[in-house]
């Protein structure tokens, strides 16, 4: 007999805290450290992969999603699989738009990078996320990869100049977006304003509600927006930093009142952004802003950008050049602080704590994510990392620390694992049944393994804690564009032991009197 009341009890049959099976190396890595869009992964890739792997090794990748699939009912609190039509190489969440009784309504931010017989998107999907404790054990591993969820319902969508690599949200106003595409320039939307558009061949491009100008080459990936004010940083290929404040937009039309009518007249550059921006006509037309600073340190591609949790002026950037650099725009425009060799090989990604401004996450094509302390970043003239972790097979994409608890942080790679990480429980002599997982790195609690390539990106949920959604690019293993799932592990794993035993010891008088 299950006990399981319909909200807030306990499944029955979850008894056992455990973490996914560790997934081996997978062939795909990035060429000479540079990121490869799905466009030339479909193209060129496909084949050749084919031959590296072996049938072998595709037997594999195949049983370890198997037995993930299997653990899912034990593992998860809630999941939800989502097959994609194109795929997508940014996930982001959105505001929360309704809560109900057994589940939230939230908006999600996708792209679809399509081949080109139908126009590249921007999509504003509306999620449905289930509570804690509400889904049936029984049910939430019951999907079809090869379909679509019912919990993801496409909103609208924009057409988007060129393919979407990044999306990130303003955070004092989710519903203002910007995206970074195959250009110099930075694209910021209003949501909520843009027209739904149909995405069929040959129609023109939604029009950005400002164009960000200023790199002299393309800027594909590095992009972020200030938690405090309303600025954005990119990086780019030209290996600057640019810094903006949209602000400056605003402050333009109200020294200009005619401006609003006519947006390309207000220090627009006309020609410049609608050739960076895909070359449109509607996209040349929109307003332009130009930089707050431009900050030049690294020697190689800039990867990745944030902003420190607690000032819009200070910043950090890392690249190709294995560096990690940090900035305040207050005192010029060279580097405060340069970290020559954080990691062993190009860093593509990272992220500052938001709970403790002085640790910094970085991830690197070394496979590595390492933590730095920002006020001991290097030792004898190179990186010297507080902590290296130790636990993925290929490339770091992308890392994230938590919005619930300061010590915890996410982490997904071209493995096709998404790590999720406690920096506290590092040399805690913890004796649990989860701790006994053989060659468990250090810090390591959780493995997600529900996608079967790499995984691109990955947000977790503020407004739901313990919820992320993530994407992948393993679209020839689905039969579609790549997957996109959103997930909460099972509260018994990150809740404090003693509150989990006591709970296990109650359902376990339960059963006991039930089967009595």
């Amino acid at each position: 007999m299950e006990a399981r009341p319909e909200q807030g009890g306990w499944r029955g049959h979850r008894r056992t805290i455990s973490i996914s099976p560790l997934r081996t190396p997978s062939a795909r890595s990035r060429r000479g450290g540079k990121r490869e869009t799905p466009r030339e992964g479909k193209e060129g890739r496909k084949e050749k992969e084919m031959k590296e792997r072996g049938k072998g090794a595709g037997r594999s990748v195949d049983e370890r999603y198997t037995q993930w699939k299997s653990l899912v009912p034990v593992l998860y609190d809630w999941l939800a699989n989502h097959n994609l039509v194109w795929p997508s190489l940014s996930c982001r969440w959105g505001p929360q738009l309704e809560q109900a009784t057994y589940k939230n309504r939230q908006r999600l931010y996708l792209s679809e990078q399509t081949d080109g017989s139908v126009p590249n998107t921007l999509v504003i999907a509306n999620v449905e996320v289930v509570k804690p404790r509400v889904a049936a054990a029984e049910h939430i591993s019951q999907f079809n990869e090869e379909a679509r969820s019912p919990f993801v319902k496409k909103f609208k969508t924009i057409i988007h100049p060129g393919e979407v690599n990044r999306i990130r949200e303003l955070p004092q106003n989710s519903k203002i977006v910007a995206t970074h595409t195959d250009s110099p320039d930075v694209l910021i939307w209003d949501v909520e304003t843009q027209p739904n558009r149909h995405a069929v061949l040959g129609a023109s491009t939604s029009r950005p509600d400002l164009i960000l100008t200023g790199h002299k080459d393309n800027a594909e990936f590095a992009l972020a927006m200030s938690p405090t004010e309303p600025f954005v940083l990119s990086g780019g290929k030209d290996r600057y930093v640019v810094l903006w404040s949209i602000q400056d937009h605003i402050s333009t039309l109200a020294a200009d009142p005619g401006s609003a009518k006519s947006p390309g007249s207000a220090g627009t550059n006309n020609k410049q952004s609608s050739k960076a921006a895909g070359g449109n006509d509607k996209t040349g037309d929109s307003p332009s802003i130009e930089p707050r600073g431009v900050y030049l340190g690294h020697g190689d591609t800039v990867e990745d950008v944030t902003f420190c949790p607690s000032s819009a002026q200070e910043f950090c950037s890392v690249g190709d050049d294995s560096c990690l650099i940090l900035w305040d725009a207050r005192t010029g425009s060279s580097p405060a602080i340069k970290v020559e060799k954080a990691h062993h090989a190009d860093l593509h990604c990272v992220d500052w704590n938001p709970h403790d401004v002085n640790l910094i996450l970085t991830g690197s094509a070394d496979n590595t994510v390492r933590m730095f302390d920002r006020r001991n970043l290097t030792s004898g003239g190179v990186g010297s990392p507080v902590h290296t972790f130790e636990g993925h097979n290929a490339a770091v994409l992308c890392v994230q620390w938590s919005p619930d608890k300061s010590s915890v942080f996410g982490s997904s790679a071209e493995d096709g694992i998404l790590n999720i990480w406690d920096h506290e429980k590092i040399g805690r002599k913890i004796e649990t049944v989860g701790s006994k997982v053989p060659n468990s790195p250090p810090g390591l609690f959780f493995r997600h393994a529900g996608h079967r390539d790499k995984v691109v990106d990955f947000h977790w949920n503020s407004s739901d804690p313990w919820t992320i959604v993530s994407v992948s690019d393993d679209g020839e293993s689905t039969g579609g564009g790549g997957t996109l799932q959103i997930w909460r592990m099972i509260d018994l794993i990150y809740r404090p032991e003693e509150e989990v035993l006591a709970e296990l010891d109650k359902f376990k008088s339960h059963i006991l009197s039930c089967t009595s």
